[in-house]
């Protein structure tokens, strides 16, 4: 692992990284920032289009992230470097659209394997880096929909979870069923694994007792169309989840409206994650 840039932020360190990875096969990068004092790791995972970087250039996080001694891990949304066949043909799939999952199609099986990269190794390397115990995710539309599966998928690895803007029912909407029907094929019985809302339906008890938060902006033009929080909400519902969805009047997609939430999140991580 090779460290491509530091910046001194609010006391604390902010990196950016580049290493092999056997999972993907590819060349990844990754935004790191520790606080003067780290006590615990938040996940972000980013959306359509970003890269490691969007999130510590734009969320500005680092500040509360620093008061409240969480160290910050930013992962690319997707690998890069590769030349498969339409994988930059559209912005919604392909490059910086990887979904955050293992793709089971030819051409996508080789490379596209966030979620093995995410939990089998990155996490790991970066938790022997750090020497930090204590795991939160969390993420913004795509990565939202990757903060809420993996949680679900992947439960007590994570002691806390959140999401803003995230896409909450993916077998339901276009930039799911496009990215479900490239990386996992045809048959939607196997999609219901990567689906939120199909996820905590599928519960028998809530998996997080301490409560998942989730903020939404509803000038969002993709709100009607891709997110639908209200399918997450009421399969939280159903199984007892505590939910606290935030609707926030006038708010869009983009960054401005993580920056207006991002302490918010921050402050609800670090109520779960340092002890």
């Amino acid at each position: 692992m090779k460290v491509l840039a530091e910046h001194r932020s609010f006391g604390g360190t902010q990196q950016f990284w580049q290493h092999d990875s056997r999972e993907t096969g590819t060349l990844m990068r990754f935004g790191l920032y520790l606080p003067p004092e780290p006590k615990a790791l938040l996940v972000y995972l980013a959306g359509l289009t970003c890269t490691e970087e969007t999130f510590p250039i734009k969320a500005g996080a680092q500040r509360v992230a620093s008061e409240l001694g969480l160290a910050l891990l930013s992962p690319d949304t997707s690998p890069r470097g590769t030349d498969l066949p339409g994988q930059a043909d559209a912005w919604d799939f392909g490059v910086a659209a990887g979904f955050y999952l293992d793709a089971t199609q030819a051409p996508w099986t080789t490379n596209w394997r966030m979620e093995s990269y995410l939990l089998k190794e990155l996490l790991p390397a970066v938790q022997a880096q750090t020497g930090l115990q204590r795991f939160g995710l969390m993420g913004h539309s795509m990565g939202g929909h990757g903060a809420l599966t993996l949680a679900l998928r992947h439960p007590g690895r994570f002691a806390s979870v959140s999401a803003i803007a995230p896409i909450c029912a993916p077998t339901q909407c276009p930039w799911g069923r496009k990215a479900f029907s490239g990386y996992l094929g045809p048959d939607e019985v196997t999609w219901a694994a990567h689906d939120a809302s199909r996820l905590m339906s599928a519960q028998t008890s809530a998996p997080y007792p301490a409560g998942i938060r989730i903020d939404q902006g509803l000038a969002d033009k993709f709100l009607a169309e891709q997110l639908m929080p209200e399918a997450f909400e009421a399969a939280c519902s159903a199984v007892g989840q505590p939910l606290q969805l935030v609707r926030h009047e006038g708010y869009d997609h983009g960054y401005y409206f993580i920056a207006s939430v991002i302490s918010v999140h921050l402050r609800h991580h670090a109520r779960l994650l340092v002890r």
